[in-house]
Parts: C-alpha cells; sequence; structure tokens
C-alpha cells in the first residue's frame, strides 16, 4: 500500500461521485494489494427472451418438471445448460 486513502464525509450522492470519478486509485494501492474475492450468493443477470417451441414439447417438459417439482422454466434453462456445457 502506497499510502492510506482518506475518504471525506459527503453532503450528497453528486459529491460523492464526483470524489471518486475523480480520484487515481494507482495512488494508493498496488497490484499486490489486492486478493481475489468470490461472491458466492449473487445470481446472474438474467434477460427475457422469446422462443417458439411445438405446443406437445412445452406440454412434456412442464409434465416432467411436474413430475420432479422445480419450475418448467428453471427445467428448460437446466436442459439448454446442458446441452451448451454437457457433462
Amino acid at each position: 500500500m502506497k499510502k492510506p486513502l482518506k475518504i471525506p464525509k459527503f453532503k450528497n450522492e453528486d459529491e460523492e461521485r464526483r470524489f471518486w470519478w475523480n480520484l487515481d486509485l494507482s495512488e494508493y494501492f498496488e497490484p499486490s494489494d489486492f486478493e481475489r474475492v468470490s461472491f458466492p450468493n449473487l445470481k446472474p443477470t438474467t434477460r427475457p427472451i422469446s422462443i417458439r417451441i411445438p405446443e406437445y414439447l412445452l406440454n412434456r417438459v412442464k409434465e416432467r418438471a411436474n413430475e420432479i417439482n422445480v419450475p418448467y422454466q428453471s427445467l428448460i434453462k437446466e436442459y439448454i445448460k446442458n446441452g451448451v456445457f454437457p457433462s
């Protein structure tokens, strides 16, 4: 660490935003100061899509999801994931 970072009290968000925007962290930290962290509870960002599949196939997926007691959309996501990243 090069020198300690002193963070002032801010009157509002704009003042804080300006402070962080103009701050050069390389004056305070060296690459060796950082350590790898993990966020195990962070959920990946999802995005809605629209897909057309035959009705019989959707019905079969819903039946299978009901059999194993999971939401059918979660089961569809799992099927897609297994197709993209086969074990």
